[in-house]
């Protein structure tokens, strides 16, 4: 695991594009205008590969992140300080490896100094298209539902969040 850079932008792009809808699609522009904006971004690498061989990410916004998306603005208007992790894939090739759930596990560790005041990491999951498989790894994960919204897109997400002491160990 370590902190995402600029030259990992064209990896990067490939595993999000990879993965719509599940993630949402986006130019190599928008995903560098993401991870600037993010309060936390991160790549897990494969070790063996070297280590410009992404095999996944994460990009977590805060409060106040220049970002047109209604599903951040509609954590935004709820919830005074958090992080949202706006998008996190793994690329094929690394999947049921543990690299989603260590991903994760990063994030937990590195939202306390990013964003020291916030209480919630939220995050939303299709319903519309239905991704199963995301909604029982979150449920998992400890998150629970808190709304759901129609997106610009017309995607309906399961608006999700947890608090962040559950990471910190004191929930």
């Amino acid at each position: 695991m370590r902190a995402y850079t600029s030259s990992d932008l064209a990896a990067v792009h490939t595993i999000n594009e990879a993965e719509a809808p599940a993630v949402g699609s986006v130019t190599p522009e928008r995903m560098a205008h993401i991870a600037a904006e993010s309060a936390i971004a991160l790549v897990a690498v494969d070790a063996a590969a070297g280590a410009d061989a992404v095999a996944g990410f994460a990009l977590v916004l805060g409060p106040g992140a220049d970002y047109d998306s209604d599903n951040y603005a509609w954590f935004a208007a709820r919830y005074p300080d958090f992080v949202y992790l706006d998008r996190v894939a793994v690329a094929p090739t690394h999947r049921r490896r543990g690299v989603g759930r260590a991903l994760y596990d990063a994030v937990a560790a590195a939202a306390p100094s990013a964003r020291p005041a916030a209480t919630d990491w939220v995050l939303e999951v299709n319903l519309r298209p239905r991704n199963d498989t995301s909604l029982a790894f979150h449920a998992a994960m400890g998150f629970r539902e808190v709304g759901q919204h129609e997106s610009r897109a017309g995607y309906l997400v399961s608006m999700m969040s947890r608090t962040l002491a559950i990471e910190l160990g004191t929930a």
